[in-house]
């Protein structure tokens, strides 16, 4: 199974503009790219769309609450 890097995950939800709820953020990963589709970071792998969410949170890549989280730019690592 490949995985795919936790960039391209900020670059869809930078690109929908929009804030999600954690629920819909989850839903529009595993449409994007797959319900079994596994995540990695530079420092954790094997997530799911859940645990990646869960990952990028407790690194305060989001600004809003569980109900509307949308990315912060300023908190996005450009390497």
């Amino acid at each position: 199974m490949t995985s795919i890097h936790g960039h391209d995950v900020i670059d869809m939800i930078q690109q929908a503009g929009r804030a999600f709820s954690r629920a819909e953020l989850v839903s529009a990963i595993g449409e994007k790219f797959g319900m079994d589709a596994r995540f990695h970071t530079c420092s954790a792998e094997g997530l799911t769309a859940d645990g990646l969410v869960e990952f990028l949170a407790s690194r305060g890549k989001f600004t809003g609450n569980a109900s509307a989280l949308s990315m912060d730019p300023s908190k996005i690592c450009q390497h």
